[in-house]
C-alpha cells in the first residue's frame, strides 16, 4: 500500500475498526452473541457474519450455495436476500467458530491489502448487488465506513461504547455528509433557493449547509448560512443512528433541536437515512 498513500487512511481505518470488532466479540458468551442489534433482524452474530461474508467476497471466495428460510421477516427484496445469505449460513455457528473465522479473514484481507498494487482509480468490485463497478479508492472508503458502522452496531448491543472519534468515524462523517443533498432536496423537497444547516456536536463535530438551487438540486459545503430555512442540531451518535437507519426520528426527538421551519425539519428527519 505504500505505493499509493492516498489509500492508506482507508486501510488503516478499516483495520482499526475490524480489529476492534474482533476484540469486542472474542470474550463473548454464547448468549451474548445472540443480543439484538439495531439492524432489523440481526444479532451480534449476524452482524459479524455480514462483515466476514463481505470481506470473503472481496477475497474472491465463492458465495455460499444456501437456501434461505421463508419466514425471515426482514428479508423483503433482492438486496436484503443477497445480504442475508452470508448471514444465515453462519447463524448456527458457535462463538469460537465465529471468532476463528473472523480472525482468519482479517489476516487474509490484511495480506491482500498489503500486496495491493493497483492505482486508486483502478476498477474494483462494488460489494452491493446490482451496483456498477467502482474505483479501488471508493471501494476501500466504503469498506472503512461499513465496518465502522457495524462496529458501532455491536458496541450499542453490548453496551460497550467507544471509537466514536476513531479514523473510521471520520470516514463515516464524510460518507454520510455526501448523502445530505439528496436527503434535503429530494427526500424532504426543501424549497428552491433555500438553505438548511446541520450542526453536529460531540466526538465528531461539524457544521454543514445544504443549499438547494433554483433547479431543485442540492449541494453541501462547510460555509455557514445567514438565513437558513431550518437548522437541525444534534449529537454525533444520534446523527449516525439516524443517517444509517438505525433509529426512527420520533425515538430520538429529545436529542434533536429543530429551529425554523418545523414541518421541513420533520420531513428532513424522516428522509435522513442514506444507507440501504
Amino acid at each position: 500500500m505504500s505505493d499509493h498513500p492516498s489509500l492508506q487512511p482507508y486501510v488503516d481505518a478499516w483495520k482499526q475498526s475490524i480489529e476492534s470488532i474482533s476484540e469486542l466479540v472474542s470474550p463473548l458468551s454464547e448468549g451474548e452473541w445472540n443480543r439484538a442489534t439495531d439492524c432489523p433482524g440481526w444479532s451480534v452474530r449476524d452482524v459479524v457474519s455480514h462483515v466476514i461474508g463481505i470481506e470473503c467476497e472481496l477475497l474472491g471466495d465463492p458465495r455460499p450455495i444456501h437456501t434461505l428460510p421463508s419466514d425471515i421477516y426482514h428479508v423483503k427484496d433482492e438486496y436484503s436476500r443477497h445480504m442475508e445469505i452470508q448471514v444465515d449460513v453462519r447463524r448456527h455457528h458457535t462463538g469460537p467458530e465465529m471468532t476463528s473465522e473472523l480472525e482468519y479473514t482479517i489476516i487474509r484481507r490484511g495480506r491482500q491489502l498489503r500486496n495491493e498494487k493497483r492505482q486508486p482509480d483502478a476498477e474494483a468490485r462494488h460489494v452491493l448487488p446490482g451496483e456498477d463497478d467502482i474505483t479501488l479508492e471508493r471501494q476501500l472508503l466504503l469498506r472503512a465506513f461499513d465496518v465502522w458502522v457495524h462496529e458501532q452496531d455491536i458496541r450499542r448491543a453490548l453496551r460497550a461504547p467507544g471509537n466514536l472519534d476513531s479514523p473510521g468515524a471520520l470516514v463515516a462523517r464524510d460518507v454520510l455528509v455526501e448523502g445530505l443533498p439528496k436527503v434535503v432536496a429530494k427526500g424532504a423537497r426543501a424549497p428552491k433557493g433555500s438553505a438548511v444547516v446541520l450542526d453536529v456536536s460531540g466526538p465528531v463535530e461539524f457544521l454543514r449547509t445544504v443549499r438547494v438551487d433554483q433547479e431543485g438540486r442540492g449541494s453541501v459545503d462547510g460555509s455557514p448560512s445567514l438565513g437558513p430555512v431550518v437548522t437541525l442540531s444534534l449529537d454525533w451518535d444520534t446523527y449516525v443512528r439516524l443517517a444509517c437507519g438505525r433509529v426512527r426520528p420520533d425515538a430520538v426527538s429529545e436529542r434533536v433541536k429543530v429551529e425554523g421551519d418545523g414541518e421541513l425539519g420533520e420531513a428532513i428527519l424522516r428522509a435522513f437515512s442514506v444507507v440501504p
